[in-house]
């Protein structure tokens, strides 16, 4: 478990507000109620009765030196981890590993948030404790995947876009009910194919209704347009593409009267392409992404949480680490998967006896990402485990 001091020391929601079982309370109305004020002007929107709540909520998973955890991997895409390591798709060994990862002695003084998937939300751990109790008990806030994936964008250049919006609704207020408090939403953007005026916008409005939804049920949205590592292209073309795709995110999340202080971000970092020629420093990775942030993400958001997408783990941090060289605006922190868990899968390879060497692999990895949080990650003493690239040319989660 964290140290008592450190879990004063954070911002933290009452467990009470966050267990299975309570009474819904239930909003008047959905995230904003507009009311015209006359025939000629616009309407003026009042927030949602979740608003305090939200906020509470955003704040804690943006906590001083703390990340997300994203364990949000479908069944299918687990089943990619298992196999790695020769293991079976089966519940048994997904549950296996999901208890070997919230179960992680201290796991909660690194990680803030957790993303489940579907089946983990409602899953218990190998010894019959709730996983979203135990992940309470670590002071680690539940979160939740809502989207459905990706299918094929008709009338794009084989572009995709992502599915989900149709009885939305319903499953927050399900998932809110059985303790998740965020959810997570990602949707892509491919260089390669464009992208396109079209791929973007429906990027952009998809993320938007999403939030918008999620709000109304309780659920602080991760916003989440990952701009995929495919591609040659150098770092310009990324940035060039990035803020051309944030300046839509926020054009329709304002739209649709989104509380920008009860979102939390998952960007990709601005990098070259996985297969250009020129590579980029951490630094210069930190002045893009900085420079980007800082035009087109409000000062109101308040935490903007990095998705990995194919980094090896020390990149990935040390990325990370030189964006906090200097103080930002809003929370700069971690919501990785592979970044995280890789080398921890690998130390653990299925074996009972193995667990605990595995989370304290996980634990070396939450802290060095928690030490880049606060800027003080000097990259001592990594395996070349750690330095491995994880990139896979058009990866389907």
């Amino acid at each position: 478990m964290a140290s008592a001091s450190l879990l004063k020391s954070s911002p933290v929601l009452d467990k009470s507000e966050f267990l299975k079982g309570q009474s819904l309370r239930q909003p008047s109305v959905s995230v904003v109620r507009c009311h015209p004020t006359n025939a000629t002007s616009l309407t003026v929107c009042a927030a949602s009765s979740y608003a305090d709540e939200l906020i509470k909520t955003a704040k804690t998973v943006a906590s001083p030196g703390r990340g997300i955890l994203a364990m949000d991997e479908s069944n299918a895409t687990c089943g990619k981890r298992l196999a790695s390591i020769g293991l079976e798709n089966t519940e048994a060994n997904r549950q296996a590993y999901r208890t070997l990862l919230v179960s992680a002695p201290g796991l909660g003084q690194y990680i803030s948030g957790a993303i489940l998937f579907e089946e983990t939300l409602y899953q218990s751990t190998v010894d019959g404790r709730k996983i979203v109790d135990v992940l309470i008990e670590q002071n680690i806030v539940p979160g939740i995947k809502v989207d459905k994936g990706l299918v094929p964008l008709a009338g794009s250049n084989d572009e995709s876009w992502c599915q989900g919006l149709d009885g939305l609704a319903s499953r927050s207020a399900a998932c809110y009910q059985q303790g998740a408090r965020f959810a997570k939403w990602r949707t892509v953007v491919s260089i390669p194919n464009g992208p396109s005026a079209l791929a973007v916008k429906e990027a952009a409005w998809g993320l938007a209704r999403y939030a918008a939804i999620s709000q109304d049920n309780g659920l602080v949205p991760i916003v989440e347009p990952e701009i995929l590592l495919d591609g040659e292209h150098g770092i310009d073309r990324t940035f060039e593409v990035a803020q051309k795709v944030w300046a839509e995110v926020f054009f329709y999340l304002a739209e649709n009267n989104v509380m920008f202080e009860g979102i939390l971000l998952k960007p990709s970092m601005v990098t070259p392409g996985a297969e250009c020629k020129d590579r980029a420093t951490p630094q210069q990775v930190a002045d893009y992404t900085l420079n980007l942030l800082k035009r087109r993400i409000p000062p109101a958001v308040p935490g903007i949480m990095f998705l990995s997408g194919g980094q090896s783990e020390v990149e990935a941090t040390l990325n990370l680490n030189a964006m906090n060289q200097a103080p930002n605006p809003w929370h700069v922190s971690f919501s990785y998967a592979r970044a995280l868990q890789n080398t921890c899968l690998k130390t653990w390879g299925g074996q009972p006896e193995n667990v605990k060497a595995a989370q304290d692999t996980l634990l070396v990895r939450a802290k060095a990402n928690s030490l880049a949080q606060l800027g003080k990650y000097t990259g001592e003493g990594e395996s070349d485990e750690a330095k491995q690239g994880m990139f896979v040319k058009g990866y389907v989660y």
